[in-house]
């Protein structure tokens, strides 16, 4: 990946750590457990990524960036974290910023390796979903992907755009904005005004 994309890469990162850490002071971990979810939020999309595509060694594990950007997240978040709960009233808007980075940024990985368009454009989805599924395990909740409003769609809306842009040979930094700006928006529209796909009925309590 060139610069512009290594950037959205770390910056997906950073925040989806955050998301992490935050939901580890939420569920009252100790400071190990809020690192290791911040990390495993951050980096087990990536992870899945670059396995299923064959870029070995992982970046998470192989490239000092990735852990020097998750653990600050995670100190960050159990140290101060009235003042992010202020700054951010859930951890939903920071889950939302990255899943929009991982989407854009796994699909542009996905073709850098030469998938096809609709094979990129899913794992662009795998890599923005990846890290809030494996957080919401480890806390022991039915991931947000499973339940939540324009979750996955909205990170396949992202990483379709990107996989779009290049089949226009437009720009990648621009396609990699704009599918950012758009999954991004979609999140939190469907946060804001409940948007939702249809939810199974009959079977639990609502």
């Amino acid at each position: 990946m060139d610069t512009f994309q290594v950037i959205l890469d770390l910056s997906g990162t950073f925040v989806f750590a955050l998301s992490g850490g935050m939901a580890g002071v939420k569920h009252r971990l100790d400071l190990f457990g809020v690192l290791v979810l911040s990390f495993a939020a951050a980096n087990a999309g990536g992870i899945a990524r670059d396995i299923m595509i064959g870029a070995t060694p992982v970046a998470a594990l192989s490239d000092w960036r990735y852990i020097a950007v998750s653990l600050p997240a995670g100190l960050l978040t159990f140290y101060c974290y009235p003042l992010m709960d202020r700054l951010s009233s859930s951890v939903l808007i920071f889950d939302a910023a990255g899943l929009a980075l991982f989407a854009v940024t796994g699909a542009t990985k996905a073709l850098a390796y030469h998938l096809d368009p609709i094979a990129a454009a899913l794992l662009g989805m795998l890599t923005g979903v990846g890290g809030g599924m494996m957080r919401d395990i480890l806390i022991t909740e039915v991931p947000v992907v499973l339940r939540a409003d324009l979750y996955a769609v909205a990170a396949l809306a992202g990483a379709a755009v990107v996989v779009t842009g290049q089949m226009l040979h437009l720009p990648s930094s621009a396609a990699a904005t704009i599918g950012a700006l758009l999954c991004f928006g979609l999140r939190f529209m469907a946060i804001r005004y409940r948007w939702r796909l249809p939810v199974a009925a009959g079977g639990g309590h609502q």
